[in-house]
């Protein structure tokens, strides 16, 4: 039975732009690198960035990190003042920005949860939005 979420592998076409991204900018803790690769942690998540060519996706699939509102104004702002580019702008419950890591895959920081999103849909629903679970 599976349990959770293990890791996130992603491309990178530069080990050290990336590690650098990932850690000093955006706060992940750097364990280990290597020639090809590096791994990384936030909370509970492991990332590994493996040295190859990127294929960053074209549709709106994207990695999504928590954040707490009160941190989310400031941590938005060190991001864009890095110069680190958007791919959407926020149009749904909670706060969130959606940008670009170096290689263009897409990120977002979100400042809510499956609950507050669940609670959301019940005064704005999705269109065809069928419930399987009671909230």
């Amino acid at each position: 039975m599976l349990t959770g979420l293990n890791h996130i592998t992603i491309a990178v076409s530069n080990l050290k732009t990336s590690v650098d991204f990932y850690s000093g900018l955006l706060g992940f803790e750097l364990w280990v690198s290597w020639d090809k690769g590096a791994y990384l942690s936030l909370g509970d998540v492991w990332l590994c960035l493996s040295l190859g060519e990127p294929a960053p996706s074209s549709d709106y699939s994207h990695i999504a990190f928590n954040i707490t509102a009160e941190d989310f104004t400031a941590f938005s702002k060190t991001i864009l003042e890095n110069g680190v580019g958007v791919w959407k702008e926020n149009s749904s419950e909670g706060d969130s920005l959606y940008f670009f890591d170096p290689d263009h895959h897409k990120l977002e920081i979100h400042s809510g949860s499956l609950q507050s999103r669940l609670k959301s849909l019940q005064q704005q629903p999705y269109s065809g939005l069928t419930w399987h679970k009671a909230v």
